[in-house]
């Protein structure tokens, strides 16, 4: 069985952090395009951060800057660190193999609220 698991959500003020992993069982989130994406409410799943085969990083625009993917080989596991955190950065957040969310594990809230 092939899953990925996100992890590390929670609710944090506005300008505070939240680091998430997403675990990779059954399948190898290394050297392959890997994505986090975000469902932010009444949305659809989009990409916020992807990493290619070469961990070559890139960033929606409204978080670069913020929000920071890498990933541990050795682990198996990606990550995304989320500082300066806004209220319209609260979503669900999940890791996926496309950029749409198509093909996603389970996913972890973050909200950002005074």
């Amino acid at each position: 069985e092939v899953r990925l698991v996100a992890s590390g959500g929670g609710l944090v003020e506005p300008g505070g952090s939240l680091r998430l992993s997403c675990a990779g069982a059954g399948y190898t989130i290394t050297n392959t395009w890997m994505y986090w994406v975000r469902q932010e409410p009444g949305k659809g799943f989009d990409w916020v951060a992807r990493i290619s085969p070469t961990d070559t990083t890139d960033y929606r625009q409204s978080v670069k800057g913020r929000f920071t993917i890498s990933r541990d080989n050795s682990l198996n596991t990606m990550y995304l660190q989320m500082d300066s955190l806004k209220p319209e950065d609260t979503a669900v957040y999940a890791c996926s193999k496309d950029a749409l969310g198509a093909d996603r594990g389970q996913g972890t809230h973050g909200t950002v609220s005074s």
